[in-house]
């Protein structure tokens, strides 16, 4: 049976695993040792301590010296004793630590800031705002572009080529009394007016989360860890899909096909139709 200390206490900054002489009996260091049902005495002789202690000291550089704080909020299975154990959502580059200006309350927070463009208040306040609007874009967009191919209406970037040959405007195949001008102008008052009414509102918070109208089917009420977890569901896939049409542009540039079109032609042939033999991504290959 075996014991494991809380790493991270005064108490225990470091713990290991060591296997005593009953074969049977995993244990740790004495001085971590306390009394418990499951922990026999004398259960560490001489020898073991001695191979714990040359264990962690080679050990912690590499393994135990990252920072805790990868290691605090996220649920993990609990120990059988009945003691809860939490660990957090690390950093992006792992044993990092997070910048200050990136506070724990910030949703979706992996401590990226490399160029430190946020370390401004007003900035983090506007980048967090960017990102949330442009990945909910992101969303769309990838939404669209799966769909019109989906539906056989062309890819993502020869269904708009009616603007460049001087045709009429499409919706889902059907041609659009207006033209180019028109829908150029009613986007302009519909997006204008939009953008105006949120950029006018002084709290971040509403600007980007305004609820009523916005939010038909109510998630901004009632639990706020509901809510949080919903938010951070969103920003989680708003920047999966700001990567995602990253890759349709260059997935286009580089074979002037659609990502469906790709897919299907990578699962029938994985070897033969990739990133790597496209001709552009490794040159000369």
């Amino acid at each position: 049976m075996g014991v494991r200390g809380q790493c991270g206490t005064d108490a225990c900054p470091q713990a290991a695993w060591v296997l005593s002489e009953r074969p049977e009996t995993f244990c740790l260091p004495t001085s971590t040792q306390r009394p418990s049902p499951h922990l026999p005495p004398a259960c560490l002789p001489t020898r073991a301590r001695t191979m714990a202690s040359a264990f962690l000291q080679a050990a912690s550089p590499l393994v135990l010296g990252a920072s805790r704080r990868a290691l605090v909020g996220r649920s993990i299975a609990a120990p059988g004793n009945g003691a809860k154990v939490q660990a957090t959502v690390g950093n992006w580059f792992p044993g990092s630590d997070c910048p200050p200006h990136l506070t724990d309350d910030l949703i979706g927070n992996y401590g990226y800031d490399p160029l430190g463009l946020s370390v401004e208040p007003g900035n983090l306040a506007r980048m967090r705002e960017c990102e949330v609007i442009n990945g909910r874009w992101a969303m769309l967009g990838v939404v669209g572009s799966l769909t019109v191919e989906i539906l056989g209406l062309g890819n993502w970037y020869t269904g708009p080529s009616w603007v460049k040959e001087g045709g009429s405007p499409t919706y889902l195949g059907n041609t659009l009394p207006f033209d180019i001008k028109t829908l150029a102008a009613i986007e302009l008052v519909l997006m204008g007016t939009a953008e105006a009414l949120r950029g006018g509102e002084p709290d971040l918070e509403t600007r980007i989360y305004p609820g009523g109208a916005f939010d038909p089917f109510g998630f901004s009420k009632g639990d706020k860890a509901k809510l949080d977890e919903l938010k951070l569901k969103e920003i989680k896939n708003g920047r999966l899909a700001m990567f995602a049409m990253t890759g349709f542009y260059f997935q286009y540039y580089a074979t002037g096909k659609g990502p469906v079109e790709c897919w299907t032609e990578h699962l029938a042939d994985p070897l033969g139709a990739n990133f790597a033999t496209n001709g552009v991504s490794i040159p000369f290959f």
